[in-house]
């Protein structure tokens, strides 16, 4: 900690140094393993990020971490009516939900799949 005179007013500024350190022990915010990974440019597609959530919440109702939708309802502050449509995607046969899962980032402009369009398919339970 030092003083410094300003300009001749007779006033001084005060200059104070120190070094941060995280409480959660890492030295810097880039990971080793962090270099190899490439991210591809884009952005994932929200019908994408609504499969991974109906399998998700899925995951969390069989586990029983959640009672039932009603909770998640509650949890995600969303109606009961979108919890059940993005459940029902979890309806549709696996080899759909994975192409639905890996379909390519868009990079310029809107995809051509919509949740909205997906619906009508998707209330339909499997039968099998």
């Amino acid at each position: 900690m030092k003083n410094t005179a300003s300009d001749g007013t007779g006033l001084s500024g005060l200059e104070i140094s120190f070094s941060f350190k995280p409480k959660n022990g890492r030295k810097s915010d880039i990971h080793p393993h962090d270099a190899n990974r490439t991210i591809e440019p884009g952005n994932l597609l929200r019908i994408s990020n609504l499969m991974a959530l109906a399998i998700r919440f899925d995951g969390l109702v069989r586990r029983g971490k959640v009672r039932d939708c009603a909770d998640l309802t509650r949890l995600g502050c969303v109606t009961r009516a979108r919890i059940t449509q993005i459940m029902n995607l979890f309806n549709l046969a696996p080899d759909i939900q994975e192409a639905i899962l890996f379909l390519p980032q868009t990079v310029k402009g809107r995809y051509r799949i919509r949740e909205k369009e997906i619906r009508p398919i998707a209330a339909v339970p499997q039968t099998s």
